[in-house]
């Protein structure tokens, strides 16, 4: 389905009910305005031939411009009847109603006009060709004048209305905290701004060095739409294209390509697809919501830069201590993954699982501190160094302590609490069960499953089948219980993390 231009509407022709129980008034009628226009439109004529009739038409016809209206039908005042539950009952204060009677003295003129709303009163006999013209374009461009009026006061309340709706969509995008939950959020909005179905945002990822062509990622969709490889039809890919390298927003055919530059030099693309009857109001609309997104997704950008930031030195910092005491590389990619996998299963909030993969390499931070002869010591150590190697979560705790930053906050109870056991057997505080914040107790499980699975300078790497084995008998003494059964449950998952940080 598609709207009619601007033009088509302007021609459409002004529709004309004649409503009259003899035929031959319809007839004459019909071919005295046969030649009629006013403002290039033609009359489209509809017929009733009694009171209820005009009623069945007016009920479903909204937009009759002049209703040619007979006052005795099948009963003496049946076209005042019609009146009267025009303008009382349905409110329509808009078509035009031209009284025509043949019997003046069923309905004198002053009081119809006065108290039945009626904007002219003809006798039928005076009704020539040349006053029935007259007549009617007066009737029409009253009409046409009256929908001028009102058609502005609409746009305005809706205009209103549907700013009070950007106002609101914007506050709720505003809100998100990261680019996956700020894209899906952002159509969802617009979704429910414009009652769309298909829609998408689309970041540019960069220029390929074999082909030059642009690649694309989606970061968000709603709708019947299919995988990437679908998405990108040669069609829409053009369009992307096109936006891109021109720097502008526009819509083509059925489809809204937004262009959002940002500073982080990555433009991304508000795809909006299917939209052919989009208004001129919903176009306005989504202009401003779109200047105000920009902004948001600006911000969201310069806060992912910077947790991204965060998250890099973080590893490398992870790095550093794994190097130093010689554990198997890439341990602390292998955990991170690992704890943010148990905290997903296990219930917890993304946002916050998030902040536990990015803190969870520095649970070691503490050892830069610990001496050499003692942390790289290839043999068992004896009481004093064992005390020596106790203080590292201590060290780490105050490396970390007093950062207001998230990350950093739970990196500091991570280093602190990792060696706490769940029957409290643990150290430095000798927590136990839920008193070790939950960071804590995944940490433990995916730090000792990963050891396990990895060759030390002191050991093999141990079977699968002894590992999963080893977790079950440590669990509710060493390890949270819940947590354990979180990582045996997606150990293909876990293991696959071996292949992506090969040790």
């Amino acid at each position: 389905m598609s709207f009619l231009s601007s033009d088509e509407v302007r021609l459409a022709p002004w529709k004309v009910l004649i409503v009259d129980d003899e035929p031959d008034i319809h007839d004459v009628t019909k071919l005295t305005l046969s030649r009629f226009s006013l403002d290039k439109r033609k009359l489209e004529f509809l017929h009733a031939y009694s009171g209820s009739e005009a009623k069945q038409v007016l009920s479903t016809e909204t937009d009759i411009a002049l209703v040619f209206l007979d006052v005795v039908m099948e009963t003496e005042d049946a076209g005042l009847e019609v009146a009267r539950w025009l303008r009382q009952d349905c409110g329509n204060q808009f078509s035009r109603i031209v009284l025509r009677t043949g019997q003046p003295g069923q309905a004198p003129e002053e009081s119809v006009i006065v108290n039945y709303d009626i904007n002219d009163y003809k006798e039928k006999t005076e009704l020539d060709r040349k006053k029935l013209f007259t007549t009617t374009f007066a009737a029409l461009r009253g009409y046409r004048d009256i929908m001028l009026v009102e058609d502005a006061r609409r746009f305005q309340a809706s205009y209103r209305a549907g700013l009070e709706r950007v106002i609101e969509a914007s506050s709720q995008i505003y809100r998100k905290r990261n680019l996956t939950d700020f894209a899906n959020g952002l159509l969802q909005q617009v979704v429910a701004l414009l009652q769309l179905e298909n829609s998408m945002l689309i970041r540019l990822c960069g220029a390929s060095a074999i082909s030059g062509e642009n690649e694309y990622e989606v970061l968000a969709k709603i709708g019947d739409l299919k995988n990437e490889q679908q998405i990108f039809s040669a069609e829409l890919l053009d369009k992307l294209d096109a936006s891109y390298a021109n720097r502008i927003t526009h819509l083509v055919d059925d489809t809204y390509v937004g262009y959002f530059p940002n500073v982080s030099g990555k433009t991304s693309l508000f795809v909006l697809q299917g939209i052919a009857n989009i208004s001129d109001i919903d176009i306005k609309l989504l202009e401003v919501f779109s200047n105000g997104v920009a902004i948001a997704f600006d911000n969201i950008l310069l806060n992912q830069e910077i947790t991204d930031t965060q998250s890099e030195l973080i590893m490398r910092l992870g790095d550093v201590v794994e190097s130093r005491s010689h554990e198997a590389g890439n341990h602390v990619r292998r955990m991170a993954e690992i704890c943010y996998l148990i905290a997903i299963e296990s219930g917890m909030d993304k946002a916050e699982a998030m902040t536990l993969k990015q803190a969870a390499p520095m649970h070691d931070i503490g050892k830069i501190a610990t001496p050499d002869a003692v942390l790289l010591k290839p043999g068992k150590l004896d009481e004093a160094e064992w005390e020596v190697m106790k203080q590292h979560p201590h060290v780490g705790m105050s490396i970390l302590n007093g950062s207001q930053r998230p990350i950093l906050r739970a990196s500091s109870i991570i280093a602190h609490q990792h060696h706490e056991k769940f029957d409290g057997s643990g150290y430095p505080q000798g927590l136990k069960g839920t008193e070790i914040h939950p960071f804590a107790r995944i940490v433990a499980v995916a730090d000792v499953f990963d050891a396990l699975i990895q060759k030390r300078c002191y050991k093999p790497a141990w079977p699968i089948d002894e590992v999963l084995k080893h977790l079950q008998q440590v669990a509710g003494t060493h390890l949270d219980p819940q947590y354990v059964e979180v990582l045996i449950n997606n150990v293909e998952v876990a293991l696959a993390f071996n292949e992506q940080y090969p040790g």
